[in-house]
C-alpha cells in the first residue's frame, strides 16, 4: 500500500515535467488467453500520450479476417476507451492495439465471464479440497481460463492488477479457487462455450472491504460507514499537500545527489488513508475497481464468517455490496449468486445463534433482484470452518446460473425456503418455496432440528411430519403454538430436503 501510493505520487510528479506519456498500455485484465464476455458489448481501455490516436482491431486468428476495427483519441489525461461489438462464443481471436507502439493479444476466446469473490471458503484451493489428486490430474480444460488476482489492499483506487490469464491445466488449477473452478467446469460442460473465471478473494476479510463507496451510499442504514469513508478521504486530502512538498524536496535532493555523486538518502515515509485489508473499500480499491468495466456475466460470492455477530446488519451490507458493484459496472442487475455459510461449532459456544442470524440475513438478501443462494447445511463440517466439499458448492451455484441466467429448463436450483405458516390447533403447518418434486428426509430418519414455542417464547424440540409440500410441526408440551424454528443453532444440519437433494435453509417464523 505504502509503495503503491508513493509510486503513484512520484509518477505524477515526473510526468508533470515530461511532454509525452509512455507507450500504449492496457491493464492486465487484457492479455493473451483471456476470455471476453460473449453476446455483449465489451469495453476495452488503456493509456497513451494525450491526444494520441489509438486503433483497435479484432480479427480471427486462423485466417486474419478482421471482425471489427475503430479508432479513438486519448483524453487530456492520456486515457482511452472503446467498445468491441457483441460477439458470439468462440475463437480464437486476436486483438491488436496500435498507437505509437503496437500491443497484440492472441488466443482470445469469447464466452462466459464470472467474477468470484469473498473470503477463505472462496479462496480455498482445488489442492486443499476433496479428491484433489484426481481433480488436479484431470483438469484439462483449455477453454476454461483462470485469472487469479493477488491479495493487495489499497486506500486509493488502483488502475491495474498484476495477474495473467491461464488456460486450465493441472498446474494452473492447483492453487485456484475450488468453488470457482467447479462452477466454471459445470457451466462449460452444459453450455459448451468458453468460460473465464476471475478469482479475487482473501481469507478472513470483511464484506465492507469489498464494497464500493456507491454501495454504502445506496443503503441509508450504513450512513455511518459512508461518513467514515468521507472522514478518511478528507484527512488524506488535507495531509497530501504537505506530503507532496516533502516528496518534491526529496526528488530535487536525489537528482542533485545523482548528478554530483553525493549520498542518497531514504525516501520520505508515506502514509495511507485506510488500514490495509480491514477498512471499508480497502479491497474493492485494488481487487475489484481495476476490473471495471470489463464485461462480465455475473458474480459469485462466498463470505460472511468475518461478519459473524452482525445479524440482519449483514443483510444491509450485502445490499451495499451488490448495489455498489452493479452501479460501477453499469451492466444493470447482473446475476449475483452467493453461498450460505456452512455449520461450524467454533463461532460462539455460549451463544450458538449468531450463525443462524447470518443465515437469516443471507436469505433476506434474496429479495434483491437477480440473486440466488446456495445452502450448504448438508455438505459442511461442524468441526472445520473450511469444508472440503467444494464440488457440490460449485455445482449448486451452477444450478442457479443454468436455470436463471441461461434459461435451461427443468433444473431444480434451490432447496426448500420458508414461505409461510398457519396455526392448526396444537400444530403449525409450514409451507415452502422450491419443494421440487417433493419433500423428503435426507437420511430416512424423522425430521431434525425443528423447534416450536407458545406465547412464553420458550422453544422446545418438536415432531415434524411431511404432508405433501408442507411440514406439520407439533409438541405434546406446547398446546397453543405460535412460532417455529428450524436449524436455529450453529451446528444444525437439518435433514429436510427436496427429492432433488437440495437442503432446506434454516429459518424462524418469529422476530423475537
Amino acid at each position: 500500500m505504502k509503495l503503491t501510493v508513493f509510486v503513484l505520487i512520484i509518477s505524477m510528479l515526473v510526468l508533470a515535467n515530461t511532454s509525452t506519456f509512455a507507450d500504449v498500455k492496457l491493464p492486465h485484465i487484457f492479455g493473451n488467453d483471456m476470455v471476453m464476455q460473449r453476446d455483449m458489448p465489451a469495453p476495452i481501455w488503456g493509456w497513451a500520450a494525450e491526444g494520441e490516436e489509438i486503433s483497435v482491431s479484432l480479427s480471427r486468428q486462423d485466417n486474419a479476417e478482421v471482425i471489427y476495427t475503430d479508432t479513438v483519441k486519448t483524453d487530456e489525461k492520456g486515457d482511452w476507451r472503446m467498445t468491441l461489438p457483441a460477439t458470439p462464443a468462440g475463437g480464437p481471436y486476436t486483438v491488436k492495439v496500435v498507437g505509437s507502439n503496437t500491443v497484440e493479444f492472441t488466443n482470445i476466446l469469447f464466452g462466459e465471464v464470472w467474477v468470484c469473490s469473498g473470503q477463505s471458503n472462496m479462496a480455498w484451493t482445488v489442492n486443499g479440497s476433496n479428491n484433489s489428486r484426481e481433480e488436479i490430474a484431470t483438469a484439462n480444460y483449455p477453454n476454461i481460463r483462470l485469472f487469479h488476482i493477488p491479495r493487495v489492499s489499497s486506500g486509493l483506487p488502483s488502475t491495474d492488477v498484476h495477474a495473467e490469464w491461464r488456460p486450465t491445466s493441472p498446474d494452473s488449477v492447483r492453487h485456484f479457487s475450488a468453488v470457482a473452478y467447479n462452477f466454471g467446469r459445470h457451466i462449460h460442460k452444459e453450455l459448451d462455450v468458453p468460460v473465464g473465471l476471475i478469482n479475487t478473494s482473501w481469507g478472513g476479510t470483511r464484506i465492507e472491504a469489498w464494497t464500493a463507496p456507491e454501495g454504502f451510499n445506496s443503503v441509508p442504514a450504513l450512513s455511518s460507514i459512508t461518513e467514515e469513508i468521507k472522514d478518511i478521504n478528507n484527512n488524506y486530502r488535507s495531509e497530501l499537500s504537505q506530503k507532496i512538498l516533502e516528496i518534491e524536496e526529496w526528488i530535487a535532493e536525489t537528482r542533485d545527489a545523482l548528478e554530483n555523486d553525493k549520498t542518497i538518502f531514504k525516501m520520505p515515509e508515506n502514509f495511507h488513508p485506510l488500514t490495509p485489508q480491514g477498512r471499508p473499500t480497502a479491497l474493492y480499491n485494488n481487487m475489484i475497481y481495476p476490473l471495471v468495466p470489463y464485461a462480465i456475466r455475473g458474480a459469485l460470492w462466498y463470505q460472511g464468517e468475518a461478519n459473524m455477530r452482525e445479524g440482519m446488519v449483514y443483510h444491509e451490507k450485502m445490499k451495499a455490496l451488490i448495489n455498489g458493484w452493479r452501479e460501477v459496472w453499469e451492466q444493470g442487475d447482473f446475476p449475483f449468486y452467493f453461498v450460505q455459510l456452512a455449520p461450524w461449532g467454533g463461532y460462539d459456544r455460549n451463544d450458538p445463534t449468531h450463525l443462524p442470524k447470518i443465515w437469516e440475513a443471507q436469505t433476506a438478501t434474496l429479495a434483491l433482484p437477480n440473486t440466488g443462494m446456495v445452502v450448504t447445511t448438508d455438505i459442511g463440517n461442524v468441526k472445520d470452518i473450511h469444508p472440503r466439499n467444494k464440488q457440490d458448492v460449485g455445482l449448486r451455484l451452477a444450478y442457479w446460473a443454468l436455470a436463471n441466467t441461461y434459461g435451461n429448463e427443468g433444473i431444480v436450483y434451490s432447496g426448500p425456503l420458508y414461505k409461510s405458516m398457519e396455526v392448526e390447533g396444537d400444530a403449525i403447518r409450514i409451507s415452502f418455496k422450491y419443494t421440487g418434486s417433493g419433500l423428503v428426509s435426507r437420511d430416512g430418519e424423522p425430521l431434525s432440528w425443528f423447534q416450536i414455542a407458545g406465547e412464553d417464547k420458550q422453544f422446545v424440540d418438536a415432531v415434524a411430519v411431511i404432508d405433501g409440500d408442507t411440514v406439520v410441526v407439533s409438541s405434546d408440551t406446547v398446546k397453543a403454538p405460535v412460532a417455529v424454528r428450524l436449524g436455529w443453532n450453529q451446528i444444525a444440519e437439518p435433514n429436510l430436503m427436496n427429492k432433488e437433494g437440495l437442503p432446506v435453509s434454516p429459518f424462524r417464523t418469529d422476530t423475537w
